[in-house]
């Protein structure tokens, strides 16, 4: 790879990855992502973890998505090389920007599966499926980690597992918690370890040539900016779907876009084509506008907006008449 073709590419993965919205099992789906794209435009979205079983030999099309989520990351569950290689090829083709492999989930189905957090010990493994995807595609390949798993959780374990992927992968999204495989459910595992951010920095520090996001607790665009000082990106999960509107400001405060950011009520009309289209393909209200709860956290009329959807999305028939009623309600 040339100086010139080495720059663009270090620059389009540093673009990529400024800023996402994490992978969330049961709420990151076509429908949140397209909520989502709707008042972003720059983010990297990703879709939920799915696993490389699901993908080769599920009844449905788990790589399905819409055009108009680009910049898009399909996060793979699994630990066979040539399983993730496969499906990895795959998304490729169908249009994916970037491969992501979980190396974070803590949850007892995952470790059942060997995917997950629990492969942090098996760095070995982990290397050989990067690489196994590396050799098949010409998209990157990252890795999402936690800092460490039960009793291994010094830094010098964290850097020696970064060392074992450096020659396959320069991209890592780092959850500042180490993560209990045992003892502690999956919410627990995203509250109760302590929060160490000073790890991922220091992981900068010691690795500049990587891409290095953070991700854990954030909330805030001043939080935000603030890690930018010391990392490449961030990652935000559950603040950026219970409060979407968090979404509207980054293009401007984070990409540095100087174009207006949609307002919550226009973000909702923008969603009424998809909206139709959908359910003339057999989708339900309630499926899509669940990702929208949030849109009017603290606006007058949120509560009746939130209630009105409730109870009314779900029933058969629903259309886009019910989504403008629940709109007369916000103030």
């Amino acid at each position: 790879m040339n100086f010139y073709i080495h720059v663009e590419v270090f620059l389009a993965n540093f673009c990529l990855n400024r800023f996402s919205v994490a992978p969330m099992l049961d709420w990151t789906d076509k429908h949140c992502r397209y909520f989502h794209r709707i008042l972003t435009k720059q983010t990297l979205l990703y879709t939920e973890m799915v696993t490389t079983g699901a993908i080769l030999f599920g009844k449905g099309d788990y790589l399905n998505f819409n055009l108009a989520e680009h910049p898009l990351c399909l996060q793979l569950g699994g630990s066979d090389p040539v399983a993730l290689a496969k499906c990895a090829k795959l998304a490729e083709q169908r249009g994916y920007n970037e491969i992501n492999l979980n190396v974070g989930c803590p949850s007892d189905r995952v470790q059942n599966g060997m995917f997950g957090a629990c492969l942090m010990g098996k760095a070995d493994l982990v290397a050989r499926c990067v690489s196994a995807m590396q050799d098949q595609v010409d998209i990157p390949v990252t890795v999402k980690t936690r800092i460490g798993i039960d009793h291994l959780d010094s830094y010098d374990f964290l850097r020696q597992f970064i060392d074992t992927l450096l020659p396959f992968t320069n991209t890592f999204i780092v959850h500042a918690r180490k993560a209990w495989l045992s003892g502690l459910s999956p919410k627990e595992n995203r509250e109760v370890p302590p929060l160490d951010y000073a790890r991922v920095y220091q992981l900068k520090c010691d690795y500049p040539q990587l891409t290095i996001a953070l991700n854990g607790g954030v909330k805030t665009i001043d939080e935000i900016k603030h890690h930018l000082q010391f990392v490449d990106g961030v990652m935000v999960g559950r603040e950026a779907y219970q409060n979407p509107l968090l979404l509207t400001k980054i293009d401007a405060q984070i990409f540095g876009i100087d174009k207006p950011s949609i307002d919550a009520i226009s973000a909702i009309k923008a969603l009424y084509p998809y909206i139709e289209q959908q359910l003339t393909q057999g989708a339900q209200l309630n499926h899509i506008m669940r990702h929208t709860l949030g849109i009017f956290n603290g606006c007058k009329g949120a509560k009746q907006w939130r209630r009105y959807l409730s109870e009314n999305a779900h029933k058969k028939g629903a259309g886009i008449e019910v989504v403008e009623q629940a709109l007369a309600f916000i103030h």
